[in-house]
């Protein structure tokens, strides 16, 4: 039988939070039940609910940085046991069967991966997301939360987490390089952290020297204000990696200048406007404008790994839900830049009845 749980829901565009019930399918043979802990607000959830990003599916449960523990699993699942603390992000199924998914990039499944809200499931269901206090996933997509994490610090970095973690890893974030993090915010402070406990030296661009401070208590050793025209000026040439965490309308040919020779700026921001680059801005230096999509399954582990090795949680501030108008607000200064730096909701206080 489906099981019925509380759930912060949003009714249609613009409309504040309900907290609602809601059902979850019952288990299948490799389904796991997670009784959720903790759900981070992602600034994807606020473009989806805000129909930013397209149309969205209402009524619409957002939430892709969900922390918890296992309640049931299925008669057929081996990866986890009752009482595991576990984690789900972006994503909640693939075909398992196409060469991305059978490579370990789920996220690039050929039939299309589904994601964790404002998707449609394989058997036609609309996906509901982690501001709940319960959720029902394939164990495929259910990563381990190591020990030494806590877990409101850990339900973050199954977005921003994994969405710094991968590029950093594959562009060569490590001992030697310098790199340079665009934007001191909920993903841009995981880059810091992350990429200075790979053994990079790393700097901080943002567009004042409001957050320096904050910065260098992140792990980053340089803060440049993008504002001082002299300052940018002397950063020509500095860094072998640049990771543009923000999404707002950047000059791209500004930032490659910043580049050594053959080094790499890479955009986890999605900004409303297209990217405009002559073509002889990259040919000069041999240099590579690129982007990155979150990560698989395997590689999000891996990062729960390293965080938990190297001591590295968000920085969270946790709201309280039991009065739905602390998430709307919440909303609003994640929007502002109000937060430091990722905003977790309690889910245990999710009350339909209030």
């Amino acid at each position: 039988m489906p099981t019925t749980t509380s759930a912060l829901s949003v009714p249609s565009a613009g409309a504040p939070f309900e907290a609602v019930e809601i059902e979850r399918r019952d288990l299948r043979d490799d389904d796991v039940r997670i009784d959720v802990a903790f759900a981070g607000i992602c600034h994807s959830d606020i473009h989806t609910v805000r129909d930013e990003w397209g149309p969205a599916h209402y009524p619409i449960i957002t939430g892709h940085e969900v922390a918890g523990t296992v309640s049931a699993v299925g008669s057929a699942v081996t990866k986890h046991k009752v009482g595991d603390r576990v984690g789900v992000g972006c994503l909640v199924d693939s075909c398992a069967e196409c060469e991305n998914c059978k490579n370990s990039q789920e996220q690039f499944c050929t039939k299309g991966s589904v994601g964790t809200y404002n998707a449609q499931n394989y058997d036609g269901e609309w996906a509901a997301g982690g501001y709940s206090q319960q959720i029902v996933v394939t164990e495929r997509m259910v990563v381990r939360i190591p020990e030494g994490l806590e877990l409101d610090e850990a339900a973050p970095l199954l977005c921003a987490g994994i969405t710094t973690y991968s590029p950093l890893k594959r562009w060569g974030s490590g001992t030697g390089r310098k790199v340079a993090v665009v934007g001191v915010g909920g993903l841009g402070h995981m880059g810091v952290k992350i990429a200075k406990a790979m053994g990079a030296e790393v700097s901080t661009l943002s567009r004042s020297s409001a957050k320096a401070e904050d910065a260098k208590g992140l792990g980053s050793s340089n803060h440049i204000a993008t504002s001082d025209t002299d300052a940018m000026k002397a950063a020509r040439g500095s860094f072998d990696l640049i990771l543009n965490t923000v999404s707002a309308d950047l000059d791209m040919e500004t930032y490659l200048k910043l580049l050594r020779p053959n080094g790499a700026l890479v955009n986890v921001g999605i900004p409303e406007s297209p990217y405009s680059v002559g073509a002889f801005n990259l040919i000069g230096g041999n240099k590579v404008l690129t982007g990155s999509n979150i990560g698989g399954i395997a590689e999000t582990q891996e990062m729960l790994d390293f965080c938990a090795e190297h001591g590295i949680g968000a920085t969270i501030e946790t709201i309280d839900a039991s009065d739905t108008a602390t998430v709307d607000a919440a909303y609003e200064r994640v929007v502002a830049g109000d937060v430091r730096y990722r905003v977790v909701i309690d889910t245990s206080t999710i009350s339909p009845s209030a």
